[in-house]
């Protein structure tokens, strides 16, 4: 009990408010974003399910895009879950492993840990559709 009580003590204590802005503020700055592009692709006259889909696509390119460059890093060190809870946060937990093991090869290296972190999310992301349509099909009829 010694020991707890001592490392609680030397423990820096987050700051919470500062933590909660930041997320508020940088994830939604990244709503925004998405909402502009949006807007852009409707004007451009694309229907709203299409420009939906290239927003998304856009979203993750920029994800993508920003992680390459270490940018996108920088913003989740301030952002925090604001950075990662956005469709832009998956498309930087794909990236970032493949950057981080492109010395040990394409295939093996890149292939093999791209989808270390996004592999269980979209496992289990679809795994539960299917499980949830299956039973729409026979409920929900």
């Amino acid at each position: 009990m010694d020991y707890k009580k001592y490392v609680d003590k030397k423990s820096p204590k987050p700051n919470y408010i500062k933590n909660y802005t930041l997320a508020f503020l940088v994830g939604g700055l990244i709503c925004t974003i998405g909402q502009l592009i949006l807007n852009m692709f409707i004007n451009f006259g694309l229907d709203k399910q299409t420009a939906s889909t290239a927003t998304s696509m856009s979203l993750i390119f920029l994800g993508a895009f920003l992680t390459g460059l270490g940018v996108y890093d920088i913003i989740g060190k301030y952002g925090g879950a604001g950075s990662s809870i956005p469709i832009t946060g998956f498309s930087n937990s794909v990236v970032s492993p493949a950057m981080e093991f492109k010395r040990e090869g394409y295939v093996l290296g890149v292939g093999g840990k791209m989808f270390t972190i996004a592999g269980p999310v979209l496992v289990y992301g679809i795994s539960s559709s299917v499980i949830v349509g299956i039973i729409y099909y026979f409920i929900g009829r």
